[in-house]
């Protein structure tokens, strides 16, 4: 039978870099922003991933597909297998506000400015934030070729019957 958590594992590291890409284009539109909607600059959103076992899924599709097989019940030992095999795909676990101090300029005429004539804007670094867009669409890009190359593989295997 066809394992098919691989597609579960590479849908899920696509659908967390799209978050965070999600969160790096928020990040570089407001990178100039002074002021939010409750007046302070805008704070950098940092996505935060954590590890997600695909035992319960793999072993439901393992069920399906096999019906009422006792044989195979994707279990081994009384644990998933997945998860004897430390298998499993990636979710985001929270969306965390940068704690990185606000970028502050000498502008005594702008309307915003404090008494110093300081102006506060938001706490984005534009350099770091483009390395990470980098990072997230190679990622990206590497769990779309695992994706095509398991579905090339898995067409393959199916015509060897023919």
């Amino acid at each position: 039978m066809p394992d098919f958590s691989l597609f579960h594992v590479a849908g899920s590291a696509m659908a967390a870099q799209s978050q965070r890409l999600n969160a790096i284009a928020s990040n570089m539109a407001n990178a100039d922003s002074v002021a939010g909607p409750d007046g302070k600059p805008y704070q950098a959103r940092q996505v935060v991933f954590e590890y997600a076992p695909l035992a319960r899924q793999a072993n439901q599709a393992a069920t399906a597909l096999t019906g009422m097989n006792s044989s195979f019940t994707g279990q081994t030992l009384g644990q998933p297998l997945d998860q004897r095999a430390g298998m499993g795909g990636v979710q985001v676990r929270s969306v965390a506000l940068s704690d990185a101090p606000a970028r502050k300029e000498y502008r005594p005429d702008h309307p915003l400015a404090d008494e110093q004539g300081y102006v506060s804007f938001s706490n984005v670094d534009p350099i770091a934030e483009m390395v990470d867009m980098i990072a997230a669409s190679k990622s990206y890009e590497a769990n779309v070729e695992v994706f095509n190359t398991s579905k090339s593989l898995l067409r393959k295997t199916l015509t060897l019957g023919e």
